[in-house]
């Protein structure tokens, strides 16, 4: 089990894949990395000498941000946005997406459960 970035990666999947199991790290960053480290991307992670993983551990750290860094940076910039009360901001706030799409349909992750109107429903009968 090699640890990188404070993330137990696979031993059983392949080392570009198992790179994406690090937040801040995806396909394209995966194989730029093991380019540099001049690994095969084939190769499974419990076939990686010590040297290699080294390696590696060295290369994502002084090139990419990644786990705890990253997800911080993230949070300030919406912070950010938020306390400005830039447009992007107030979306944030509202829990309504950001990025321009609809929200007449679809748009359930970001809102929620629907909600029925009150006088939509029929009503059922009760006795008196």
């Amino acid at each position: 089990m090699a640890r990188i970035s404070g993330v137990t990666i696979p031993s059983e999947k392949q080392v570009q894949i198992a790179l994406t199991y690090i937040y801040g790290i995806g396909p394209k960053f995966a194989r730029d990395i093991l380019a540099a480290a001049k690994i095969e991307p084939t190769t499974r992670v419990k076939d990686l000498t010590e040297a290699e993983e080294k390696k590696l551990r060295d290369i994502i750290d002084t090139d990419y941000t990644t786990e705890s860094d990253l997800q911080r940076l993230v949070t300030n910039n919406i912070k950010r946005l938020k306390d400005v009360n830039a447009y992007r901001g107030l979306r944030h706030k509202a829990g309504l997406p950001v990025n321009g799409q609809r929200t007449r349909t679809n748009a359930r992750t970001r809102k929620g459960r629907a909600v029925a109107v009150g006088g939509a429903q029929p009503k059922s009968a009760s006795k008196t």
